[in-house]
Formats: C-alpha cells, structure tokens, sequence
C-alpha cells in the first residue's frame, strides 16, 4: 500500500535529529520519504506521470510518529501463565508451577497462545520482539499470521532442543519469511551441561554469529556457576568462546566489574528486565554501569507468566526509576537514553538494521503516539513525556512493514481478537483449569 502520513511531529530516533514537524511517505513495506514536507526531485523519478496514487491519506493532528518499540526478550507463549503463579520465589515459581503446565503446552496451543500476546504487543506500540521459547515453528506461524515481526533464539537446555535442533532452525527459519527470523541461543548456563555449551559455541564459530542468552538473572545462578567452574557465568561462557562474535545476555543482574568489563570489550548487549525481576524479586540490573562502560542496553518485558504485561511502557519507566533508585541519583539513565533502549538498541540486539530509525529506505516499522491526552500536556519535553507518564493508552497506531495492525483501539489483523480470546480460553480450560 502506499500511504501518507501527515501533519506530523516526528521523532526519527537518528542521532541528534530534533523532534520536527512534517510527513512520512509509505510505500509497500518501507519508507519513501521522510521530512518536512520538501519533496525531492529523485523520489518520482521511477513513477508514471511524477505522481503517486495514494491508498490512504492520514491527517496525524500533530500527533507524534515513531520507530516502534523492540521487546528484546520475552517467552510469548506463556500468556496461559499470566497470573497463574503469582508472589514466589523464582526456582519454586519455575519448578513446582511453570515446567508441569508447560509439559502438557502442544505446538498448537503455543501458536494461539503467541496469537494472544501480539494482540498485547500491538497495543504497546511493540513492532518486533525478541522470542526464546518452546516450538519456533509453530511460533514463526503465528507471528507471520498476525503480521508481527519476530527474531526467535535457541532455547538450547539439558531437557529440550538440542545444538542440532538449533542448528536446523537457523538454516530454515532464516529464510521462511521477510518477517521473521532466528539466532542462536540457549537456555541458561546453570540448564545446560558443560559439553552442550561447548556445542553450542561450536555453532557460533561455524556461523560466526552472535549468541543470546539468560544471564546472571539470580545470585543462585551465579553462586552456582562458581561453584562449578570456579567463574561467573558470564566468564565462563566467554572462557568457552561463546561470545567470540558478538551476542548477549537477558537480565543481567548480578554483574561484577570483570563481567561488565568483558562484555563492554566482546561488544555483548545486555537486555534488562525490569518489571520481571522486581515482580521474581531478582534484583536491579547495573544499567548505569552499564551505560559508564559502553556497553549497549535493550529492553525486554521477559514473558506474560513472570510480569505479567507486556508493556513497554511501564518497563521503560522501570528501567530509569529503578536506576535513580540504585544509584541514589535522580540523573541516572536519562529518559533519551530509554528511548534509544527501546527502540534503535532493541533493533540492533535483533539484528534488525533496517527498523531502528525513521528514515528513507528503512522498514515502515512506526508507531503513532497520541499526544492529545491529558498525561501527554503540556508538552514541555515530548520525549520525558513518553517515558514518565506515557501509557498503553497513546498508541494510536501500530504498523509494521507498511502494514496498519492496530488503530484507535481496534485490530487489523487476519484473525478477529474474539476468536483468539475464545481459542486461548479453550486451551485454559483444557490444560490448566481441569488440572489444577
């Protein structure tokens, strides 16, 4: 579709770029024209008649235009454990409830079920998400449905998937569609033995490519590595070669200096979780030590089972409040700096190139955020507005490759919200409501 978006404040996300007013050119999957309303010579010049027919016109009111937010860590398919294990530790939460419902999860459920969580993620103005989970194929189904586009990463452990598995969904997931695409990962190291870890960096120098991963979310986890190996789990890892080309890790929150160190000088990207490890009680991520040493930060919500929303709102707001908190410095993370988090790092972590700004020739990945609200007046600083007292509430539009999924409150995509509503409940019913 071709589509011209107008009347227009616009945050690019380029470095240093203003806020400014002006249009945005759609056509098919990206964006022809960006700026001010000066339209240069060059973009007609492969059109009939120097014209361009258009297949909507939006008046944007003065409304802000956006990159879409990256969510750069989250489990989809656990919407069926939303508030289902509520107020416990972190190893009882996983062992005694998450893992034996999880074990009666079919493909086909966790295909509804991913459904269900990007109805949540296109309100939140999220246009890419970051997915670790039970069955990518069918995962992949679901997002390319829905019109989501989705980076899944291995989920490698001792119990499921495997080095060769992971290996399989790389070559194939690569190339199933435009919209999505898969990396190399594995659980966590304290789930996966020596000799699996050492396969899996094996993969990572085969293909030389990068390597994600749950971090150093708990001080059990890393007081276990220790034990075992003698090293923090990020050490560890590293000691294997895991990260020779570049990667990651998911929380990030018990972190020593030798382990910012190393991931500051591997060009790792660390992917805090803000609302899940405040709700499990895990601690707060060193973001500003993070930023001190260059290390580059992304924003995940982590799944549905252990936030419980995903809203990248409410995590952005945790990422800096959290920080001032720690350091006991209101100066701390500024809200600029989330905003990059949340958008061009989240890109980069995903390998998505071509959706971390607003610009010619980038994916018409935008959102449309309404700034004539009362949370959002006066506008004295439109940027700090979005971080400190933004909400779900100011998406006004959500569209990912040129394509408008979700608009003032009503969905557009191939499947009616009711029918997902009615299949996830039937899948509620089923697993946990006659087990329970």
């Amino acid at each position: 579709m071709n589509i011209r978006l107008y009347n227009a404040k616009i945050l690019t996300m380029r470095e240093g770029e203003e806020i400014f007013e002006g249009e945005v050119w759609v056509q098919g999957e990206r964006i022809l024209y960006i700026g001010k309303g000066e339209i240069p010579d060059d973009i007609y010049a492969d059109m009939p008649g120097k014209c361009i027919i258009w297949d909507r016109e939006i008046d944007c009111k003065k409304n802000l235009l956006m990159p879409g937010f990256k969510n750069a860590h989250t489990h989809s398919g656990m919407t069926l454990l939303r508030s289902f294990a509520d107020d416990l530790p972190l190893d009882e939460w996983l062992n005694n409830k998450i893992f034996p419902i999880e074990a009666k999860m079919t493909a086909q459920d966790i295909y509804e079920l991913s459904r269900l969580a990007v109805l949540e993620y296109l309100t939140s103005g999220i246009t890419a998400v970051f997915d670790m989970y039970l069955t990518p194929e069918s995962i992949a189904d679901a997002f390319d449905n829905m019109g989501m586009r989705c980076v899944q990463v291995g989920a490698v452990n001792n119990f499921s998937q495997s080095p060769e598995m992971v290996e399989e969904l790389y070559q194939k997931l690569n190339n199933k569609s435009p919209l999505q695409s898969y990396m190399l990962g594995f659980h966590a190291e304290y789930t996966c033995s020596k000799a699996l870890l050492e396969q899996m960096a094996g993969l990572a120098h085969k293909y030389k490519a990068p390597v994600f991963t749950h971090l150093a979310e708990t001080e059990k986890e890393v007081s276990g590595c220790l034990e075992r190996y003698g090293m923090t789990p990020l050490a560890f890892l590293d000691s294997l070669g895991m990260f020779d080309y570049g990667g990651g890790g998911y929380h990030c929150v018990h972190m020593t200096r030798e382990d910012i160190s190393i991931m500051s000088r591997k060009g790792l990207y660390t992917v805090t979780n803000p609302g899940s490890n405040t709700k499990l009680a895990s601690g707060i991520a060193p973001v500003s030590d993070f930023l001190k040493a260059g290390v580059k930060v992304a924003i995940g919500t982590d799944g549905p089972a252990s936030n419980n929303c995903l809203d990248m709102f409410r995590e952005m707001f945790l990422v800096t409040g959290l920080a001032k908190l720690r350091e006991k410095d209101a100066s701390a993370v500024d809200a600029m700096e989330v905003l990059k988090m949340a958008t061009v790092n989240g890109a980069h972590a995903m390998g998505l190139k071509d959706a971390d700004i607003l610009a010619k020739g980038k994916l018409a990945d935008l959102i449309m955020i309404d700034l004539n609200q009362p949370n959002m007046k006066p506008q004295n600083n439109i940027p700090k507005n979005l971080v400190y007292s933004g909400s779900k509430q100011n998406v006004a539009m959500t569209m990912i490759g040129g394509e408008i999924l979700y608009e003032k409150g009503s969905f557009y995509t191939k499947e009616k919200p009711e029918f997902i509503y009615e299949k996830t409940d039937f899948i509620l019913q089923r697993i946990i409501e006659k087990n329970t």
